[in-house]
């Protein structure tokens, strides 16, 4: 379909798949069997500005649309789920800053991240505080001009390879969630540690570790906002990033429907290649037409957030939800179009596969979305 791209969005989109051309996917294998985060892609994603696209114009960015942060998350993801985290998960750990930062916290660090001197990641999930973001136990005591931080956040994206980390605490453990506060705790900091590299199923380009905090001070003004607005800071935050993910899930369905679309005009049985059984076009037809509606819904919620809309939490949720039911459905069925092959590593759809279960998963699960979508929907009757 045509999105009507301007000449600036066709012109990211040409770069994005060429990095991912003739970058990532000569390095995806390798990355997704060591584990280990691509500082040489990251240096790619340097050089080409596509660090520059998260960050507004003000803040020496070229861009900071959440149509134009779709458009590069689809199309890295095409390639590797993984490997495009680098730059996702950054701006994920922007976002609180870009949101409800001062103008001085904006200043600081906005433009390190647009010319990728720096790396962000976002931390609010903890081993007890998943779903239940609310019962988050990481506390930020206030001594002096400093906050003392104690406590550990978990499964925490670019965890260790950052620079910055938006961290949410509980500034006042009486009032719950109306005491979580947003703090932004530089990596070296004294008490600021991480666990292990977790050992994942999927997205094994992308690195996660646990973050430990052992009476870490932070200065009172890496306060994010006010007091007690952390809880709503970080909804905001998932609100206006939920698209990515969304556009990652686009991505890897595209990425495996390709693959499976050239095999199957390629492998011979009974005499003809198994494109020309109907069984399997009704696949190839259900996976491109599935695709092609997460895609736009996505496009959608993402012009709806730019437009300047006040409220779009139930049409994030909607398009997360669905794109990424849809990845998992689509990678499914092109390890079933590849056979044997589609099982074995050899072949690129079993990561695929593997990459897209995340997205039913993270920055909220698709069961928890659903009831976000449920209670906005019945607020309109």
């Amino acid at each position: 379909m045509d999105y009507f791209l301007t000449e600036e969005q066709l012109e990211i989109k040409e770069i994005a798949r060429k990095v991912a051309e003739e970058k990532i996917k000569p390095v995806r294998a390798k990355y997704d069997e060591e584990n280990e985060f691509p500082w040489e892609i990251v240096e790619v994603f340097k050089q080409t500005d596509l660090f520059a696209v998260l960050i507004p114009e003000e803040y020496d960015g070229i861009s900071g649309k959440v149509v134009d942060i779709a458009i590069i998350t689809e199309e890295l993801s095409r390639v590797c789920g993984g490997i495009g985290l680098s730059l996702g998960g950054s701006g994920l750990g922007m976002y609180p800053i870009l949101i409800s930062g001062s103008e001085e916290q904006k200043q600081k660090y906005l433009p390190k991240i647009a010319n990728g001197e720096i790396l962000a990641a976002f931390a609010l999930t903890e081993a007890n505080a998943g779903s239940d973001a609310g019962g988050m136990e990481t506390t930020a005591v206030k001594d002096g001009d400093h906050y003392i931080l104690n406590g550990t956040k978990q499964w925490i994206t670019n965890g260790g390879e950052a620079d910055l980390y938006t961290v949410f605490v509980l500034t006042d453990k009486s009032k719950g969630a109306r005491g979580a506060s947003c703090l932004i705790v530089e990596k070296g900091t004294e008490g600021f540690s991480f666990g292990k590299k977790e050992d994942k199923m999927g997205i094994r380009g992308s690195t996660t570790r646990e973050l430990i905090f052992d009476n870490c001070r932070v200065p009172v003004e890496n306060l994010v906002g006010r007091e007690g607005t952390g809880f709503m800071v970080a909804m905001k935050t998932l609100d206006k990033s939920r698209p990515m993910v969304a556009a990652q899930a686009v991505g890897i369905a595209q990425g495996a429907y390709e693959e499976a679309a050239k095999y199957s005009k390629q492998r011979i049985q009974f005499g003809k290649p198994i494109s020309a059984f109907q069984g399997v076009q009704f696949m190839l037809a259900d996976m491109a037409t599935q695709i092609e509606a997460a895609r736009a819904l996505v496009m959608a919620t993402a012009r709806m957030i730019d437009s300047g809309a006040k409220k779009y939490a139930k049409e994030s949720a909607m398009c997360k939800v669905f794109a990424s039911d849809v990845a998992m459905k689509v990678t499914t069925d092109a390890v079933q179009i590849l056979g044997g092959y589609g099982y074995m590593k050899e072949y690129p759809v079993e990561k695929m596969m593997r990459d897209a279960k995340i997205t039913q998963i993270y920055e909220g699960t698709n069961q928890v979305q659903r009831g976000v979508i449920a209670s906005n929907l019945l607020k309109e009757f």
